[in-house]
């Protein structure tokens, strides 16, 4: 009974320990392409599958199926996007079928195994932009990190937006 315990324990370490993208996909993804070098020229990997990842900006379902534009994030080294204000841009997803609106909620980090498939422009006011299209093959939604009043938060006031804080008045 014991080592069925231990088994049981050894696998769910395991399976917790797994990048965000299936084994297949990983192999399959050509590591060299950067998101720079996509977002420079999309049309040079057109057919290509890629990881990529980050925080899901907007959402909407078309003809074709569902449209995600993502601001890009750097992956850590399980695949999923840093908590991080650098972004090299944004690209758009294109899913064939449908997500959930709901589910895949804007400021949802996602990360994706994907074929290049070009570029499209978007409006973002009145300026068109053209940003690199992708097709989703694999898609993974993280789990929303819930803040709740046990869980301690580290502030630096030497690097708050506001500054130091203040020193009260002496009376």
């Amino acid at each position: 009974m014991r080592k069925v315990v231990v088994l049981f324990g050894l696998a769910l370490l395991l399976y917790g320990c797994t990048y965000a993208i299936s084994r297949s996909m990983t192999a399959q993804a050509d590591k060299t392409v950067t998101f720079e070098m996509l977002q420079t020229d999309p049309d040079a990997f057109k057919g290509k599958i890629i990881i990529l990842g980050g925080t899901i900006s907007q959402i909407n379902t078309t003809k074709q199926g569902t449209l995600i534009e993502v601001i890009q994030k750097p992956l850590d080294y399980w695949g999923k996007p840093k908590r991080t204000k650098r972004t090299e841009g944004s690209f758009l997803v294109l899913y064939p079928g449908y997500l959930n609106t709901m589910t895949y909620t804007p400021g949802r980090e996602i990360t994706l195994a994907a074929e290049v498939e070009g570029t499209r422009s978007k409006a973002l006011g009145e300026t068109e932009f053209m940003y690199p299209l992708v097709l989703a093959k694999e898609l993974k939604l993280w789990e929303i990190d819930r803040q709740t009043w046990y869980t301690p938060r580290w502030i630096d006031p030497l690097n708050s937006p506001s500054g130091p804080p203040a020193s009260p008045a002496l009376e």
